[in-house]
């Protein structure tokens, strides 16, 4: 099942994950117009090209290792680690070990639902 905007209770289980990019799969778990948070499962290889948007995201690392370029300056990431990527910024990443992002936007994506 697809989240709806503004639900109070979304239970990861029960929501379906799509396909965005070669080897990346997608879950919107609750959105509001103000907010939205996004869990991405990579597998190893995968990338997130390199892209900017006009949200303000911050990115959690819950499992795994990613290299990711943020503002043209590279890191290697893992378990715990965050990042904050201002509206226009320019980031991408690829995962280094399979693993787990959850994104945070502000405003919502619209481009995702």
């Amino acid at each position: 099942m697809k989240t709806e905007k503004n639900s109070v209770w979304n239970f990861n289980k029960n929501v379906e994950a799509e396909e965005c990019a070669k080897g990346v799969r997608r879950k919107i778990l609750s959105y509001t117009d103000e907010l939205m948070c996004v869990e991405n499962h990579f597998e190893t290889g995968a990338e997130g090209a390199l892209h900017h948007h006009p949200h303000t995201q911050i990115t959690y690392v819950v499992s795994g290792r990613f290299e990711f370029t943020v503002g043209g300056e590279k890191k290697v990431v893992g378990a715990g680690d965050s990042m904050l990527k201002k509206d226009g910024v320019e980031h991408g990443c690829v995962c280094l070990e399979e693993g787990i992002l959850l994104d945070i936007f502000s405003p919502m994506r619209e481009d995702f639902v």
